[in-house]
């Protein structure tokens, strides 16, 4: 009944979300007349009504342009593989030199790929960028099947086929384990399209390392009350109507509660800027807003065994991580050169949890690892923004250039 529930209260407020884009049009500045401030912050209460939304659909990349070099490449994104629960996207660049070809493994975690859009945007100054790009569970059919912590790493590993031989992986939170699993299945089925490098970025390999508000709550309860407690059936409105999912708006929340004065000063800004008709200092806010608002669905089963799996038992740290029945080993990665990144400030994942890798790694030669602690930076920072730009990113990119 949770997400009927949810459905409910969405459904009551959208004629006041409508009704306040549609009064909007008149409280323009065109018609403000002599009490302009007061028509000010009139329009500004109806912006923030009408922005009272969670959303379902992935937001535009808005990539289609990047700079190389000295010049402005224009950006294609394509569709090169295309399975029920993700998709495999190509932000192909019109450019004929062939460059270093990376797959970015964005994660499931209640939010699209889109999140990685600063990612994707830097790495492609100099690597040809293929994306994760995960569906909204509530949109997969029940017929699709399943989609559990052995088909994410399947997906992964076919992935990497479609990007062929010598490409590279990076990851981004809580996908690492899944790669480092993937990467050490393909290294020891010898497969020709396991990467020549592994980026794992501020993932949680060893949770039990210096445990967060995160880490906490996910072993404090039992997996009963998370699936008693969490998961819900999607309504049949949508495509897929019977699944049972932890939704993304419950994720939502239990990220926004980690930080709600962080959250409420933010609107507090925005509707200051808004009433103060400073339109380019709102319009930074709601960018942000509108890509954290945008939420996905997460399949019971990959939910509740991330939890189990990887929160309270840490299988892949205990040498106790299988794939289809098969114990995983990373130390039969010999030839993936290994670079972890962790922020000196991340609340989600924080100091040694994705480090613990270089130990599981056990055979790889020292001039094949490579650890960076930034600074003065929370989750994600690590990923998005200037310290990413110009201080992570060269590394990242300097360890690709040596690998090629």
């Amino acid at each position: 009944m949770l997400y009927q529930a949810y459905q409910f209260q969405d459904d009551l407020i959208a004629p006041l979300r409508d009704l306040a884009r549609r009064l909007q049009i008149f409280s323009a500045p065109m018609f403000w007349g002599p009490a302009g401030e007061m028509a000010q912050h009139f329009s500004a209460a109806l912006e923030m009504i009408s922005r009272y939304e969670i959303t379902h659909k992935r937001p535009d990349f808005a990539i289609d342009v990047v700079r190389v070099g000295n010049r402005d490449v224009p950006i294609t994104i394509e569709t090169t593989l295309d399975l029920p629960f993700g998709k495999l996207l190509r932000f192909a660049a019109d450019i004929d030199t062939p460059r270093p070809r990376i797959l970015v493994v964005a994660p499931l975690s209640g939010h699209f790929s889109t999140l990685l859009r600063g990612t994707v945007k830097t790495l492609l100054r100099d690597h040809d960028v293929y994306i994760t790009d995960w569906a909204n569970a509530r949109d997969v059919p029940v017929s699709a099947g399943l989609f559990g912590m052995d088909d994410y790493v399947d997906y992964i590993i076919r992935f990497l086929e479609k990007i062929g031989p010598g490409g590279h992986v990076l990851a981004v939170c809580q996908p690492c384990v899944q790669v480092l699993a993937a990467v050490a299945v393909m290294s020891e089925d010898e497969h020709p399209a396991t990467p020549r490098t592994m980026t794992l970025m501020a993932g949680p390999i060893d949770p039990r390392e210096s445990p967060t508000e995160v880490n906490e709550l996910a072993v404090s309860k039992s997996l009963a009350w998370f699936e008693n407690s969490l998961i819900s059936n999607v309504p049949w409105r949508y495509s897929g109507g019977g699944r049972r999912v932890y939704p993304g708006f419950l994720q939502l929340v239990a990220f926004m509660a980690m930080n709600m004065q962080r959250h409420q000063d933010a609107h507090r800004k925005l509707y200051e800027h808004l009433a103060k008709g400073e339109t380019a200092e709102a319009a930074k806010i709601k960018t942000f807003y509108d890509e954290y608002f945008a939420v996905l669905d997460m399949t019971e089963e990959f939910y509740i065994e991330t939890i189990d799996r990887v929160f309270q038992k840490a299988e892949l740290a205990t040498g106790d991580f299988t794939y289809r029945g098969q114990k995983v080993d990373p130390g039969m990665i010999r030839k993936t050169a290994l670079l972890t990144v962790e922020g000196g400030r991340d609340d989600i994942c924080a100091l040694g949890q994705t480090s613990a890798a270089h130990d599981l790694c056990r055979s790889l030669r020292p001039h094949l690892k490579r650890h960076h602690l930034q600074a003065n930076v929370g989750h994600y920072g690590v990923f998005n923004g200037r310290r990413w730009e110009t201080e992570i990113y060269p590394i990242v990119r300097n360890m690709i250039l040596a690998m090629e």
